[in-house]
């Protein structure tokens, strides 16, 4: 069966498919044979692009297996490694002390995987070296372990510096920004901070937490751990499904596929990182490529006034 996509836009050098699949809570909430499927059906569907990271440290000490799973299935399902990308992660909750290529090595190790064709740089609670991280990342690229890297969720002025970094010392700097948006969530991803950037081509968007932990697709509060809660709006964001459903419901689409839509929609995004257990929900995000190409203007306006993050600062910090 033929999937519908949109064109490949660049991200971290590459030319990346629409979907991407994330990796926090996901592969360790799978059968093995489904993982195996979920892969193979995610090339199909135009989502051939994996976030793998090892949950190792700071917030995220979970001793997460989800890695070692996603790698197994990967290598079961049979499909080519020139079909997929493959998106490490490397976190600055201890960096220095933990270097990167310790990270990357062992991530690579626990996964069962060579190298990675672009990473994100995490988050973080100190001010980080801007100008050491893009001298250690490109120690990496050199190395041929990765080929080009992103940021998540920085404040501007660190992004930016990391830029001038790069430029200054012919290096490779930071070519996208992973950033929390979606339907209610929308100050980085559209505010003036980051606009430029997106605007000149400097940056491409990958969204992420579009759901808000599965808020925005379920109407439920959900029992597990999801991303931070910046700003403290969750409630008002949990208060928004019912309208966001009746949208859908207008547009003969679930509330998921509505959402991963309004993110494709804006025009610095490159693809959308969204968590999937089940083949039914890859399926619904998948369904978002269709409506964006034939009514993605409308579903912008649609969605228009239920941002509600207007007190979170664009500029990253919180």
């Amino acid at each position: 069966m033929s999937a519908s996509t949109l064109p490949h836009r660049a991200l971290g050098g590459l030319a990346v498919p629409p979907l991407a699949l994330g990796s926090w809570n996901t592969w360790d909430r799978m059968d093995p044979d489904d993982a195996v499927a979920m892969i193979r059906r995610a090339v199909e569907l135009d989502a051939g692009f994996f976030d793998v990271a090892y949950y190792n440290m700071g917030p995220h000490a979970e001793n997460s297996r989800t890695d070692i799973l996603f790698g197994e299935a990967l290598r079961a399902s049979g499909v080519e490694r020139s079909r997929i990308v493959l998106c490490g992660k490397l976190w600055l909750w201890d960096w220095p002390n933990q270097s990167f290529r310790g990270q990357l090595v062992e991530s690579l190790e626990r996964a069962g995987l060579d190298r990675f064709d672009t990473l994100v740089v995490g988050d973080y609670l100190d001010e980080p070296d801007a100008a050491r991280i893009v001298t250690d990342v490109n120690a990496l690229i050199a190395e041929g372990l990765v080929g080009g890297w992103g940021i998540n969720n920085w404040r501007i002025e660190h992004t930016r510096a990391a830029l001038d970094a790069a430029a200054d010392a012919g290096l490779v700097g930071p070519s996208f920004a992973q950033l929390k948006y979606g339907i209610a969530r929308r100050a980085m991803a559209e505010g003036v901070a980051y606009g430029s950037l997106f605007a000149e081509g400097t940056l491409a968007l990958q969204a992420s937490d579009v759901f808000e932990g599965g808020i925005l697709a379920t109407g439920r509060m959900p029992q597990r751990k999801i991303g931070a809660d910046v700003g403290g709006i969750r409630e008002h964001i949990l208060a928004l499904y019912p309208e966001v459903a009746r949208i859908a419901e207008g547009f003969g689409v679930t509330p998921a596929t509505l959402g991963v839509a309004f993110c494709l929609a804006h025009p610095a995004t490159a693809n959308v990182l969204v968590g999937v257990s089940r083949i039914a929900q890859l399926e619904e995000n998948h369904a978002a490529l269709a409506l964006v190409a034939d009514r993605g203007a409308e579903v912008r306006e649609a969605l228009r006034g239920l941002r509600v993050d207007h007190g979170v600062r664009d500029d990253g910090a919180w």
